[in-house]
């Protein structure tokens, strides 16, 4: 089949999920809501406390200090969100038998996974812009040129793909939407045992080890970097390495288990 066909199926089943998220929009809504509830949480709530320990204020920080630190943490998990999101949708197809159907029709197969990939780096693009926007309402500042949040919306498109792909092949492995729900839950985790809420110096010792080796950390340290001005270091290749890895495993692995199901 040729890459026009590919295309054109692509951009039938991206169609098709952007028709289910106008539909639906109380997922859409809770995807955004949590990383905003979030947010308030840390800042209003723990932000006095947190942000006297932040390192390099003098003085301590405040809450003003804290949400400069803490708000590139929750963007990215504004994307794990949705990628969450996207297993829900990929399990769904798959219980009700919509994939089985696809196998059957004359399409590019790679268009049905490439529909929720495509399909939810745009639903990111929109959470993500909706989330900033309510950090800057409650204060958040940056010394960042426009060429560093051109930066950081790259880094968290190329997140939101790599992860997508993951979730696809979560929701394609789970038996249930409800087993598809619960999978993918390490991803909202994970972010708290990293750099996203306190800096990695000030856990304990074996518990600091594993957040600067996870791959959530270089990932969101050099979204911070990039959103306040300041210096990415070698963060930015671990980052665009870990996002290219994690985009491949989840790709193939999609891939197959499609591959496998029954044409009926």
């Amino acid at each position: 089949m040729s890459a026009t066909y590919t295309v054109r199926d692509s951009a039938t089943m991206l169609r098709r999920n952007l028709l289910h998220i106008r539909r639906y929009p109380s997922l859409s809504i809770m995807l955004v809501a949590q990383p905003i509830l979030f947010l308030l949480l840390f800042v209003y709530v723990f932000g006095g406390t947190l942000g006297a320990g932040l390192p390099g204020q003098q003085g301590g920080g405040d809450r003003g200090d804290y949400l400069v630190f803490i708000t590139p943490g929750i963007l990215f998990m504004t994307v794990t969100s949705v990628a969450l999101g996207t297993a829900i949708s990929t399990a769904t197809d798959m219980t009700t038998g919509i994939i089985a159907r696809f196998r059957t029709m004359n399409i590019a197969r790679v268009s049905v996974l490439t529909g929720h990939v495509l399909g939810a780096v745009i639903r990111t693009g929109f959470a993500v812009v909706i989330v900033t926007a309510f950090a800057f309402l409650l204060g958040f500042r940056s010394d960042a040129d426009p060429l560093r949040w051109l930066g950081a919306i790259g880094l968290l498109l190329l997140i939101a793909f790599s992860l997508t792909w993951l979730t696809v092949g979560m929701g394609l492995a789970a038996d249930s939407v409800e087993t598809a729900s619960n999978t993918p839950l390490f991803l909202v985790i994970l972010p708290f045992v990293s750099s996203a809420f306190v800096p990695t110096d000030a856990m304990p010792a074996g518990l600091r080890q594993f957040a600067e080796y996870q791959p959530f950390t270089p990932m969101i340290n050099t979204l911070r970097a990039l959103v306040t001005g300041a210096a990415t270091d070698s963060d930015r290749w671990l980052a665009i390495g870990w996002c290219v890895a994690i985009a491949l495993l989840g790709y193939l692995w999609s891939r197959r288990l499609f591959l496998r199901v029954p044409a009926t």
